[in-house]
């Protein structure tokens, strides 16, 4: 059986997975949905109530029949990098890919459909809710009054953007700021930001979720930081125990979203509580398991296997 990779050329994180799938002896095939039509192709036949599809990359031919798990890690847009690109050429070539692989049984990290609704910001809060995690306070809004009303009631908030930086060159870095209760909020009624309580943090927990595994990091915060991703604290990422009580609200979290794999974002306060911060269904691990020897990319190739 073999295993399909959607991702980027350049992703670190899958060469790890890459590499594990080898060591397993796991055949597999690598594509960029961008490469599709041209360095790749596929056909998908259904005739007589049977389905039959296959998958040329580089030359190397593999029926779906034969895939086992699809891993749909950092893929391109489809038809990128066609002769003639357009919007209407990648719609056809992704209804193409993506239906052909939808028609397999296969099992996916993650589904398209669960991955989409996943990377929802507002819905991520809602089922966080549901799945029992501490939340901050949060509002999204595009009414002024509204976020000075929030701001005032909670002292000092944080805003984040929902889809993350804006894409394109020169690529821009939008860390999470905090803003004071008097700041100016006219702004939001261009746009609608996230701005949530802040949580004062001794600590940034990033737990991974790869089917029913769990994979717990802890990396000591800077006296005032805000946003774990950028600036220095002196610390590295360390291997950390989960509680039984995230651990039953991240079941509860994965099987609502249906997703294979997530990775969990947390601020863990002074009193030891961890607050659910947001869940990326397509998180990068690499950077743990470099710090913390956590076997992660193991667990992927296991699970995309079926061996676990």
């Amino acid at each position: 059986m073999t295993v399909l990779i959607l991702t980027c050329e350049e992703d670190v994180t899958a060469d790890l997975v890459v590499a594990e799938l080898a060591a397993l002896g796991t055949p597999l095939v690598r594509l960029d949905p961008a490469d599709l039509p041209g360095r790749a192709a596929m056909s998908a036949e259904y005739a007589s109530g049977d389905f039959d599809g296959y998958l040329s990359v580089d030359g190397r031919m593999v029926a779906a029949a034969a895939l086992r798990g699809v891993w749909v890690r950092r893929p391109g847009t489809p038809a990128a990098r066609a002769d003639g690109p357009s919007d209407w050429l990648t719609a056809e070539t992704g209804q193409a890919l993506y239906g052909m692989l939808a028609s397999t049984d296969a099992r996916w990290m993650n589904h398209p459909a669960a991955a989409e609704r996943a990377r929802l910001k507002p819905w991520q809060l809602h089922a966080a809710h549901g799945s029992g995690f501490a939340v901050p306070p949060t509002v999204v809004t595009t009414f002024p009054r509204v976020a000075e009303q929030f701001a005032a009631r909670h002292g000092r908030v944080v805003v984040k953007t929902l889809s993350g930086p804006p894409r394109g060159e020169p690529r821009v870095v939008l860390p999470t700021a905090l803003v004071s209760p008097d700041a100016d909020f006219t702004a939001v009624a261009a746009a609608p930001p996230l701005l949530q309580r802040y949580v004062p943090k001794r600590a940034d927990i990033r737990l991974a979720a790869v089917g029913r595994r769990l994979f717990a990091a802890r990396k000591a915060s800077a006296e005032g930081q805000v946003d774990g991703r950028y600036g220095e604290t002196g610390h590295r990422w360390e291997p950390s125990a989960v509680p039984e009580r995230i651990e039953r609200s991240v079941r509860a979290y994965t099987d609502a979203a249906g997703l294979a794999y997530a990775a969990f974002d947390f601020a863990e306060d002074a009193d030891g509580v961890w607050w659910f911060l947001e869940c990326n269904q397509g998180g990068q691990f690499g950077f743990v398991e470099l710090d913390t020897g956590q076997p992660l990319a193991r667990a992927v190739a296991e699970w995309l296997t079926g061996w676990a």
